[in-house]
């Protein structure tokens, strides 16, 4: 008889309740987000406005003052001030932002942000932070409208537009550009063939090749044919790139027959090629659209962090509503008093999520002074549990609160979590960031000789001296991060 026993486990689960949830969710959210959010909730909420119209609060205090003595149908006290719960709530900063001061023959700096703002629009719309470019696809699409196409032609060079990525490359086979059913009767190479052609002669040169050996080609096809070194140069693209790419310039003259001198004047010109084609285009800075939460100034001789009230978004409780509920003899209330605690539920979150985003951004930038003088070079190690110690937060909240939040400086617009850069170790016994060590080596790589470069191990010897002990691995990883190629491929011909 097989005998069975049972073992009690204890396990210890901690669990969100909805309102630390909501807490928790508009922390880690963008500013964009959460605007987003925060408009999204005042549309379906009665009892929330936007806190930037005033003309509830005037037809309010007109009309519909509320009574001193009010409470909430959940048994709690209503607080009037909860209507300006987010920032900009008093009466005279309101009056301050209804009435800017601004004189028109006076040229003051007002840094990276407008300061003249469209009436007809709220102070924070998107639109006065974002700016917008013209995407290569949109440049490549408008260029093709020229050409008199049939309808299957033009359908076939949009799909190759569309499939190019940022770089220019078309990456993609052309039996995957397309679903079988796109085209009746399907589409054969050679059609495929003469679409990227089209596309390849309207866009810029090397745009639409499928790989490096083509964009050059493309490239060199495209200049004056007195061009100097153009067919040597193209004949070294056409045969010999794999020589080309390991700067065998002797074994390259001895193939082609030529001198030294001829190889020289050819590779210069092939150096003289965008192997990224696409960025001629300019790619969209993903940082056009992003709103910074804080700004950062110095005053006095320390840098400090400043909220970014006109990009924060401002909600307030619907005073009127919350009387007329308040005053109401309906029998079943429950659903408006649920939307009320909600409103008032919100509010609070904003309040501790614009709280929570300043303390921390001010506590990054006490501990980066050095940053804001002195740049990347000058970078401190710094952990998240640094931050969380000292404002008493738990690690993950810090977490949260550097996720998708930026600053702007002087010296430009960085992620939260940019400042945050593991130690390396120096001779003296202190410590330097490893954002630092990057900024040492490409400034070390910045003044080589072209013809004599630093290789990863005299990079590392030099660091040494600099006190900054690194193994040749490490700067050979962090040579990459920074998008810098090994020696053998930076020397100059």
């Amino acid at each position: 008889m097989t005998q069975m026993s049972y073992e009690l486990l204890a396990k210890q689960q901690t669990s969100l309740t909805p309102r630390l949830q909501q807490s928790v969710k508009l922390l880690q959210m963008s500013t964009l987000d959460f605007t987003k959010e925060v408009a999204q909730a005042i549309a379906n909420n009665p009892f929330l406005e936007d806190g930037e119209d005033t003309s509830s609060e005037e037809h309010a205090h007109a009309g519909a003052p509320a009574p001193k003595d009010a409470g909430h149908a959940d048994g709690t006290d209503f607080d009037p001030s909860e209507q300006s719960a987010v920032g900009n709530a008093d009466a005279d900063r309101d009056t301050q932002a209804v009435e800017p001061a601004f004189d028109e023959n006076v040229s003051t700096y007002s840094g990276d942000y407008p300061v003249r703002r469209d009436p007809d629009l709220p102070d924070t719309d998107v639109g006065q932070w974002a700016q917008h470019q013209t995407s290569m696809q949109e440049s490549l699409l408008s260029d093709l409208c020229a050409y008199p196409l049939s309808e299957r032609d033009r359908y076939l060079a949009e799909y190759i537009i569309e499939a190019i990525d940022d770089d220019g490359y078309l990456r993609l086979p052309f039996s995957e550009l397309a679903p079988a059913s796109a085209f009746s009767p399907p589409v054969d190479e050679k059609e495929w063939e003469a679409a990227l052609r089209l596309v390849q002669q309207i866009a810029t040169p090397g745009l639409a090749a499928r790989n490096l050996q083509e964009c050059l080609c493309l490239q060199l096809q495209a200049l004056d044919e007195k061009t100097p070194g153009k067919l040597l140069a193209t004949r070294i693209v056409s045969e010999h790139i794999d020589k080309l790419g390991r700067c065998d310039y002797t074994g390259l003259a001895r193939v082609l027959e030529c001198s030294a001198e001829d190889i020289q004047q050819a590779t210069l010109l092939i150096r003289s090629l965008e192997p990224h084609p696409g960025r001629r285009y300019g790619a969209i800075d993903p940082s056009c659209y992003v709103v910074p939460d804080v700004i950062v100034r110095k005053v006095g001789k320390l840098w400090v962090a400043v909220g970014n009230e006109s990009a924060t978004p401002h909600a307030r409780l619907n005073t009127v509503y919350a009387k007329l509920f308040r005053e109401s003899r309906y029998g079943d209330r429950s659903l408006m008093a649920q939307a009320l605690q909600e409103a008032r539920w919100l509010l609070r979150s904003l309040e501790q999520r614009n709280s929570t985003i300043q303390r921390v951004a001010q506590a990054i930038v006490a501990r980066q002074q050095t940053f804001f003088d002195y740049g990347e070079i000058a970078l401190r190690p710094l952990m998240l549990s640094e931050i969380a110690e000292e404002l008493g937060m738990h690690e993950s909240t810090v977490s949260r609160a550097t996720s998708h939040k930026y600053l702007s400086s002087p010296r430009g617009l960085f992620e939260f979590k940019h400042f945050f850069s593991r130690e390396l170790a120096t001779s003296s016994g202190g410590t330097c960031s490893a954002v630092a060590v990057r900024a040492l080596i490409q400034e070390m790589i910045d003044e080589e000789n072209p013809k004599e470069p630093l290789s990863d191990v005299t990079l590392a010897r030099k660091l040494a001296r600099e006190g900054v002990v690194v193994a040749r691995r490490t700067v050979s990883k962090y040579r990459a991060q920074i998008k810098y190629p090994p020696a053998e491929l930076r020397r100059a011909p």
